[in-house]
């Protein structure tokens, strides 16, 4: 038995046993659909509701005729579900024929942002990213938060799979249901949706981070600013989990708007390609961030550099200026009974200003050559 026909036996056993399930739950017509969606999807599903010409009908108050509805050709269905479990990721599966893989990669977190295409079925990852605010930029600092968004996108149904507490998709739905005519164009309409969100959070986060930028940068060259090196660093690593979030997602969304596929329609097309763009921007400008970083980074090392070796001057002109009066001081040490001066009533206060007169002398000369 091939792969695919264990795979296709599978899905249509589990889809027989979940619409058992779902048929138990939905003893009676009328029930509100908050009886019908727990249990099995409970404390993972946060919406879910069936879409005709754009609209949400409000006349479909269960789940399981909303599944009906859009396999007959009637809209499609929108699930939105926050960390399920394996299992929960099971049912929906079977209910939508999902492939094994794409589940598997649902499932779990910290996946790369792709798009991949399953017969029919579109699953794309999405990284989200937040700038988390703070008042002084400090070596444990955290300033890009990450989540994740994974979408199933096929004929009749969209679901929508957030790991991560930053992964909202805040006022998405409220937003496109206020704008039936982008709705009315399909699933494909959603997929553009999200991915429209995600880049313009990139977009706010990256301005945000490029303040941050400005300000380590002016603090780096002030007086003893190599001192703040350490926040270059925490900085540079909260830009390496950005550029990780936007430059994986640029194949996916050049593909998303050449791609010729039932679930996407023309003009939807064109605002992914509107997309691309914005997310083009936005990896340029994380590039340059990189750069930006890595070069007052260096620029910190060499005023480390710099900073040690004026201490190394000053050291070694001290060194110098206190080696005069030990080198008289060690050479009238010496047990000689013959030596000049030694029988003077004022050979003490004559040596003495010697000394001082030299000290001073050395002084001079060193701090004219800024050794001090």
């Amino acid at each position: 038995m091939t792969g695919r026909r264990w795979d296709r036996r599978l899905n249509t056993g589990a889809t027989r046993r979940v619409s058992r399930v779902f048929a138990r739950r939905n003893g009676g017509a009328g029930r509100p659909p908050d009886e019908v969606v727990t249990g099995k999807l409970e404390g993972a599903l946060v919406d879910w509701g069936l879409y005709r010409d754009g609209v949400r009908d409000q006349r479909v108050d269960s789940y399981t005729e909303a599944l009906d509805r859009a396999r007959r050709g009637q809209g499609f269905v929108w699930i939105g579900l926050f960390q399920p479990t394996d299992h929960q990721l099971a049912i929906i599966g079977a209910e939508f024929g999902l492939h094994p893989l794409a589940l598997e990669d649902a499932s779990e977190a910290h996946q790369r942002p792709k798009l991949e295409r399953y017969g029919d079925t579109l699953f794309a990852v999405f990284k989200t990213v937040t700038y988390v605010p703070h008042h002084d930029l400090t070596a444990t600092s955290e300033v890009v938060a990450t989540g994740e968004v994974m979408v199933f996108c096929g004929p009749g149904f969209v679901v929508t799979v957030r790991h991560g507490e930053h992964s909202e998709l805040a006022g998405l739905r409220q937003e496109l249901e206020r704008e039936p005519e982008r709705l009315a164009t399909g699933p494909g309409a959603v997929l553009h949706a999200i991915a429209d969100h995600v880049v313009d959070r990139y977009l706010e986060v990256a301005d945000a981070v490029q303040a941050d930028i400005d300000l380590i940068e002016t603090s780096m060259f002030t007086p003893r600013g190599w001192r703040n090196i350490d926040q270059v660093y925490q900085l540079k690593r909260e830009v390496l989990e950005l550029k990780r979030a936007v430059a994986p997602l640029t194949g996916p969304m050049r593909a998303l708007s050449t791609l010729r596929h039932p679930l996407i329609a023309d003009e939807t097309r064109n605002y992914f390609r509107d997309v691309d763009d914005h997310l083009q921007r936005v990896k340029e400008q994380v590039i340059s961030f990189d750069e930006l970083l890595s070069s007052i980074l260096q620029a910190g090392l060499a005023q480390v550099q710099v900073a040690e070796n004026e201490d190394m001057r000053r050291i070694s002109a001290w060194v110098a200026i206190l080696a005069v009066p030990t080198m008289i001081a060690g050479i009238y040490g010496m047990n000689f009974d013959y030596m000049p001066e030694l029988r003077l009533r004022y050979a003490y206060f004559v040596v003495l200003g010697v000394m001082l007169s030299a000290c001073f002398v050395l002084y001079r000369l060193f701090k004219r050559n800024h050794w001090l």
